[in-house]
């Protein structure tokens, strides 16, 4: 019984607002900078 792929035939899709957010370079590097910033607090809190 695997329905797997009617699963991923009925998921939703991304808007075209949000490809051209996962598009964009600028936007991918701040998202890059912000989750690296929140890694190394983390590590100097020592968690």
């Amino acid at each position: 019984m695997d329905t797997t792929n009617e699963r991923i035939a009925t998921a939703p899709l991304p808007t075209p607002k949000e490809l051209r957010r996962r598009r964009n370079p600028v936007i991918q590097f701040g998202r890059f900078v912000r989750i690296n910033w929140t890694m190394w607090r983390l590590a100097r809190r020592k968690h």
